[in-house]
């Protein structure tokens, strides 16, 4: 029993962090593809007016923690920030999941 427990909750977590994934990857393509690009790119129509820089070069300039204020505060009059309308959690996943993108 006990031993039936433990691997309900592993997979449960398991389960959530794929879930996780999936949420912040829906999140970034309907909320940042337009600028950032479905590849993290930067390369859309917006995202060269705005002279967006790639995943790449952002994750090799900025930390995790200070994409997550970008995100959550905006940045400048460019980027509106999304403290409003999304958890921390969501907000972490989508660097995470951007940051990925720069691997």
């Amino acid at each position: 029993m006990k031993l039936s427990l433990t691997c309900a909750v592993l997979i449960l977590a398991g389960a959530s962090a794929v879930w996780a994934q999936g949420d912040a990857k829906d999140l970034y393509l309907s909320k940042c593809a337009a600028c950032h690009g479905a590849d993290g790119a930067g390369k859309t129509a917006m995202g060269k007016k705005l002279k967006v820089q790639s995943a790449q070069a952002a994750v090799a300039k900025m930390s995790a923690e200070q994409m997550i204020k970008v995100v959550t505060d905006g940045k400048g009059q460019d980027m509106s920030g999304y403290a409003k309308q999304f958890s921390a959690e969501q907000i972490k996943g989508l660097v995470d999941y951007y940051r990925g993108l720069g691997k």
